[in-house]
């Protein structure tokens, strides 16, 4: 294997590999729309009206308070204007929000989840 010493990191790598240190991440209009105060304080209201709790993991019984961040039940990309709509948020952890990304957890059951949260 030919190798050699990276001027961006000064590890050794191989010669067709491409070391990402110094890379310039292009921000996507999401993640502009993310970056605002309005949207930190939002997300931090959405995590205390459910209690710091999973929705799903409590909807199953399962109480999780580690690693929780909030999920756009409809995409930023499909509709800016939910950035900030209690509706259209949720307390999820980690697994269930990947989940969410992937489509494996239906929109319409997230929904529900929400009524039930603005119900309380």
């Amino acid at each position: 294997m030919d190798l050699k010493s990276c001027s961006k990191c000064g590890k050794i790598h191989p010669r067709n590999y491409k070391c990402n240190i110094g890379r310039i991440y292009k921000k996507t209009d999401d993640d502009k729309l993310r970056s605002r105060y309005a949207w930190t304080k939002k997300a931090i209201q959405i995590k205390d009206d459910a209690n710091g709790l999973c929705e799903v993991c409590k909807a199953q019984g399962v109480y999780t308070y580690d690693g929780l961040e909030v999920h756009h039940i409809t995409k930023l990309r499909d509709d800016p204007n939910g950035l900030l709509e209690d509706d259209n948020l949720i307390c999820l952890c980690v697994y269930h929000h990947k989940q969410a990304d992937d489509g494996e957890l239906d929109a319409d059951y997230l929904r529900k989840l929400v009524k039930e949260r603005r119900r309380k």
